[in-house]
């Protein structure tokens, strides 16, 4: 399986600044996608979401982009925009080819430079080397500077983590139909593997020791420590089935209990996590079948996603240590 690319008519792209540990994923559809999102979490950063609720008059996006850089990278989508006009796509207006192009964006400016971020030539860089084989992962386009466990002891506490994707093919009379995830994991929680419930990544005791602390216990006892709205985790779910756009929000709903299942904690007021659901072919599912399998899929994401992730910038990552 390659990932997000599964579905046929996705292309994904990044643009990474390994000096600067920052960069944007941007995610192209073919022909446009019917979409929804979902947003949980209470500091999310974002531009064009209004485009995905089911009473908006636009019926198709055309690309979504995932960046770092705090707010200063939202400038990333514009280079998609452009880049795509250039390409005839968009919305037609009569006047004019408008892509349709949802971004979202996470905090890494604790890691690396922090006055270096996402331009608009950095999205559009990444809307060019889009392609559709197997999705590079790790620490990449926008999980360049993702870390995650960042409670306990802030940066110094903390682990590194990236970008992970997964496919859950549907079986028996739902053969046929895959949906694929994409995660982009910088959660202020830690992450557990869900099917055995260990801590995997997260926050550590100290910053010499690679012992997790495990966050939600340090909570419990009213430490807060490195508590600040500067975390998110971001998903994109994508299925060869047709939906419409509210099945496509519902969808976004079901998936993101896959965030649930594998952060701890999750959906926080420090926390931007939202999940963003793609709909793009004609096979026919349930769309509760595909909400248990768009979770798993997400979670595996969640899981690639630090266990993929090398150290960088000081802050520990299981690629590196776990060989």
């Amino acid at each position: 399986m390659k990932g997000l690319t599964d579905i046929s008519g996705i292309r994904v792209g990044h643009a990474s600044d390994l000096t600067a540990l920052t960069g944007c994923t941007a995610v192209l559809c073919d022909g446009g996608a019917v979409a929804g999102v979902d947003i949980r979490g209470s500091a999310t950063g974002a531009s064009e979401m209004d485009v995905l609720s089911p009473g908006h008059v636009t019926g198709r996006v055309h690309a979504v982009v995932f960046a770092g850089g705090s707010a200063f990278g939202l400038e990333a989508a514009s280079g998609v925009r452009r880049f795509l006009e250039k390409k005839g796509i968009g919305f037609d207006t009569g006047a004019a080819k408008v892509p349709i192009v949802p971004c979202a964006i996470l905090y890494d400016l604790g890691i690396g430079k922090a006055t270096v971020r996402p331009t608009r030539e950095m999205g559009e860089a990444a809307a060019a080397a889009a392609t559709s084989d197997a999705v590079q992962e790790g620490a990449v386009g926008a999980g360049t500077g993702a870390t995650v466990g960042k409670l306990v002891g802030g940066m110094r506490q903390a682990m590194k983590s990236g970008l992970g994707s997964a496919t859950v093919a549907l079986e028996g009379s739902l053969a046929g139909v895959l949906i694929s995830a994409m995660a982009v994991v910088n959660g202020v929680g830690d992450v557990r593997d869900p099917r055995t419930g260990a801590l995997i990544a997260g926050a550590r005791r100290s910053p010499e020791s690679m012992e997790l602390a495990d966050t939600e216990a340090f909570m419990r006892r009213g430490l807060r420590g490195g508590f600040r709205r500067e975390n998110t985790t971001l998903v994109l779910v994508a299925t060869n089935a047709r939906l419409t756009k509210v099945q496509a929000t519902k969808l976004a709903q079901l998936a993101g209990l896959g965030v649930a299942r594998t952060i701890y904690p999750v959906n926080t007021m420090s926390d931007g996590d939202l999940v963003i659901a793609l709909s793009l072919g004609n096979e026919t599912a349930d769309i509760d079948a595909l909400g248990v399998a768009g979770a798993e899929a997400v979670a595996q994401a969640i899981v690639r996603a630090v266990k993929l992730a090398p150290t960088m910038g000081g802050v520990p990552g299981l690629a590196t240590l776990v060989k």
